[in-house]
C-alpha cells in the first residue's frame, strides 16, 4: 500500500450498481470474514463471500445539447460529471459490515473516544473493524486489560505492506485534518466514504461532533446521508535512475566516476490537498517550468508554486496568496510561491487538464517536492512531475449538506469575514 507505486496500467473509473452494474476492470475482489483478523495470515481457502464493495452514487451526466441542432462532441476521455452540490446522497448497494477506524498516533486526547467507538462499533453494531497496527501497539492501549477482548476482534493491517482497497465498507477518522488526508493516501483507487470527527486543533474538514456519535455513525450505517466528493490529483512522478554503475580499468581497480543509468523511474501518488515545488534548502530562487496539455505557459521564478484541489485551496495556498474554491467546483489551482515577479497571481485552470513541470534548463539548483506533505523527495534536471485532476475522489460525508458545512468551516475555523460591526445611525445623526 505504497503510495509511491510503480506505474503500470492507465487507472480506470469506478462506476457504482446505477451505471452498467458491471465489475471494475483490473480489479480484484476483497474476502469478507470474521475469521480473517490480520491481512498477512488470512487464508484464501477459507470460506468467504465475495461482494463489491458498496460506492457512492455518481450525479447524472450534464445535458450537452444546444438548441435544434447543436450538440457537444463527446469525449470518451471525460474524467467527472457535475451535478448539484445538494442532490449528493450516499447510499449503499448492500448494508455495511466492515468499518476501517482511524486513530491519530500516540495522542492520549483520543484513546477514550477510540475505545466506546471501537466498542459501540463492534458489540453493538457487530460490524467488522479494521485497525492500523500501530495504532494498537500503543502502551495505553495495549495494555488496557478490560479493552483486550475488543483488541481480539479487529482486523489489523500495515500501512504500505497490506492492500485493504476492497475489504472496508467505510472509514470513521478520529483527529484532525491530517486523519482525512492520511486516510486519502491509503486508497490509490477508489475510495469509501469517510466520516471524520473533530478532535483535532482545526478541523476544516472534520464537520462531525464526538458528543452524539453513536447516532450519526447509525445514520450513517442506514444511508441517510448528504456526501461531497472532494476531487484528488493523480501525480506521477519520473525520475531518471542515477545510480552509476562501477567501472573498472585495465588493472582491475574500480572506478567510482561510471556512467549512469539509462532507465527511468515512474511512481504515481493520489494527493487530496496538494502538490507543492519548493527550493528547498536552497539559497537560490527556484526556477521551474510550467506546462499545460503540453505548452510552456509561464517559468515560475521564486520560493516554488502550489498545485491543490479545491479542498487544497484553503490550506497552504489561502496562506500564499490564492482564493478558496468550494469543493464542488472543477478546477485545479495554480499558485505561486513569493513569486519574483508582483504579476505573478494565483490562476484557477478546469480540472482534467494536465499539468507538467520541469526543473528549468538555466536553474541553478534543484527543487524539492511533497504531496499531501508527504513523499518529499529532490527534482532534478530530467525529472518530470505530471500533474491531472484523478477519477477517484474522496467521498467525505457531510454533517449538514456540501454547502453549509463548507462556510460553517470558514466562520468557525478560519473566521472568514469576522469584524466588529458598525454602530446604527440614528435618524437625528443622519442630518449631520
Amino acid at each position: 500500500m505504497d503510495s509511491g507505486e510503480e506505474v503500470g496500467l492507465e487507472a480506470v473509473p469506478y462506476c457504482c450498481s446505477t451505471c452498467d452494474g458491471g465489475e471494475v476492470p483490473g480489479r480484484s475482489l476483497g474476502l469478507r470474514t470474521r475469521k480473517t483478523r490480520s491481512l498477512s495470515t488470512s487464508s484464501a481457502g477459507s470460506s468467504s463471500e465475495y461482494s463489491r464493495r458498496t460506492q457512492s452514487l455518481h450525479g447524472p451526466s450534464p445535458v450537452t445539447t444546444f438548441g435544434p441542432k447543436a450538440c457537444m462532441l463527446q469525449n470518451p476521455h471525460a474524467v467527472m460529471h457535475i451535478q448539484d452540490p445538494a442532490s449528493q446522497r450516499l447510499t449503499w448497494n448492500k448494508p455495511p459490515k466492515s468499518v476501517l477506524v482511524i486513530k491519530k498516533v500516540r495522542d492520549a486526547t483520543l484513546l477514550q473516544p477510540f475505545k466506546e467507538l471501537c466498542i459501540f462499533l463492534t458489540e453493538v453494531k457487530n460490524m467488522i473493524v479494521y485497525v492500523e497496527r500501530k495504532v494498537l501497539e500503543d502502551p495505553a492501549i495495549a495494555g488496557d486489560e478490560n479493552f483486550g477482548t475488543t483488541i481480539k476482534k479487529f482486523c489489523t493491517f500495515r500501512e504500505d505492506l497490506d492492500d485493504i482497497s476492497n475489504r472496508v465498507d467505510f472509514i470513521i477518522c478520529l483527529g484532525g485534518d491530517g486523519t482525512l488526508l492520511y486516510a486519502s493516501s491509503l486508497f490509490q483507487e477508489s475510495v469509501p466514504p469517510v466520516m471524520a470527527f473533530h478532535l483535532g486543533s482545526l478541523g476544516f474538514l472534520t464537520p462531525f461532533k464526538f458528543d452524539t456519535y453513536q447516532s450519526q455513525v447509525t445514520q450513517i450505517i442506514e444511508g441517510n446521508a448528504a456526501i461531497i466528493l472532494r476531487s484528488r490529483l493523480r501525480v506521477r512522478v519520473l525520475k531518471e535512475n542515477r545510480e552509476k554503475k562501477a567501472r573498472m580499468d585495465e588493472k582491475g581497480i574500480i572506478m567510482t566516476n561510471g556512467d549512469s543509468e539509462g532507465s527511468r523511474k515512474a511512481m504515481q501518488y493520489q494527493v487530496l490537498n496538494e502538490v507543492v515545488v519548493d527550493r528547498g534548502p536552497s539559497s537560490y530562487l527556484s526556477n521551474v517550468d510550467l506546462f499545460l496539455d503540453g505548452h510552456l505557459i509561464t517559468t515560475v521564478q521564486g520560493d516554488g508554486v502550489i498545485v491543490s484541489t479545491p479542498t487544497g485551496s484553503t490550506a497552504y495556498a489561502v496562506a500564499a496568496g490564492a482564493s478558496m474554491i468550494h469543493p464542488n467546483v472543477p478546477a485545479i489551482m495554480i499558485t505561486p510561491i513569493c513569486p519574483h515577479s508582483l504579476s505573478f497571481r494565483p490562476i484557477v485552470v478546469p480540472a482534467g487538464v494536465e499539468l507538467k513541470i520541469m526543473l528549468s534548463r538555466d536553474a541553478r539548483n534543484t527543487a524539492w517536492v511533497s504531496f499531501d506533505g508527504r513523499k518529499r523527495q529532490e527534482i532534478c534536471h530530467g525529472d518530470s512531475i505530471t500533474i491531472t485532476t484523478s477519477c477517484f475522489p474522496v467521498p467525505s460525508i457531510c454533517f449538514r449538506d456540501p454547502v453549509n458545512d463548507w462556510f460553517e468551516s470558514l466562520a468557525q475555523c478560519l473566521h472568514w469575514n469576522v469584524r466588529k460591526k458598525q454602530n446604527y445611525l440614528s435618524s437625528e445623526e443622519d442630518e449631520f
